[in-house]
C-alpha cells in the first residue's frame, strides 16, 4: 500500500503528514517519539488535496480560528488503540482529561497505563488531542512531540495545566 508524505513548518516546528491518497493516517513532529520505522517507504512531494486541507486547517487552528477538524482520518492500530483514540477525539477543545478519566470513558477504569501507552502511539497528533490528556492532579507528563510542545497546544486552547505540575520525566 502506498503511502505519501509532505514536510510542512508550523509553530510548533516541522510537521509531517502521511495519507494513503485519500484520507490522512499520520500528522507526526519531527523527531518525535513512535515515528513510524517504514519512513523510508513513503513517497514524497505528492501534492495531495488532503494535505492542502490538513495545512489549512491546522493553519486556522494555530491561528485561535478553529476548535475542530473536519479532515478524512484513517489511523492504524489495535481495536483497544481505536477505542482510545475515539475518546480523545471527543476531549473538547480547551478541555483536558486524565489517563484514568480516558480509562473510564472507554469501560475500562483499571487500564489507565494501557490508556497512556495507546495515546503514546497516537499517529494523529493534533488531530487526535492527545495534548489534552493530563497525568494524575493535572500533571503534564507523556507527550510524543515533548512536553514543551504539549504546554503550547494547551496554551494556545487555554487549557492551563495545574500550576507547578510540568514534571520533567515522561511516560
Amino acid at each position: 500500500m502506498k503511502r505519501f508524505a509532505e514536510r510542512f513548518d508550523s509553530p510548533l516546528g516541522p510537521m509531517i503528514l502521511v495519507s494513503d491518497g485519500t484520507a490522512l493516517i499520520g500528522l507526526y513532529l519531527e523527531g518525535q517519539k513512535h515515528f513510524p520505522n517504514n519512513a523510508g517507504t513513503w513517497i514524497w512531494g505528492e501534492s495531495l488535496p488532503v494535505f492542502q486541507e490538513t495545512r489549512r486547517q491546522l493553519g486556522d487552528y494555530f491561528e485561535g480560528r478553529r476548535r475542530r477538524f473536519d479532515l478524512p482520518l484513517e489511523p492504524a492500530g489495535t481495536s483497544f488503540q481505536q477505542q482510545v483514540w475515539k475518546a480523545l477525539k471527543g476531549i473538547p477543545h480547551g478541555a483536558t482529561l486524565t489517563y484514568a478519566e480516558v480509562a473510564r470513558r472507554i469501560g475500562k477504569p483499571t487500564a489507565a497505563r494501557a490508556v497512556g501507552a495507546a495515546v503514546g502511539r497516537n499517529p494523529l497528533t493534533i488531530l487526535v488531542p492527545c495534548h489534552r490528556v493530563l497525568g494524575q492532579n493535572g500533571a503534564l507528563t507523556g507527550f510524543a512531540g515533548g512536553l514543551e510542545q504539549k504546554k503550547k497546544l494547551l496554551d494556545l486552547e487555554s487549557a492551563q495545566p495545574l500550576p507547578g505540575l510540568l514534571e520533567q520525566t515522561e511516560q
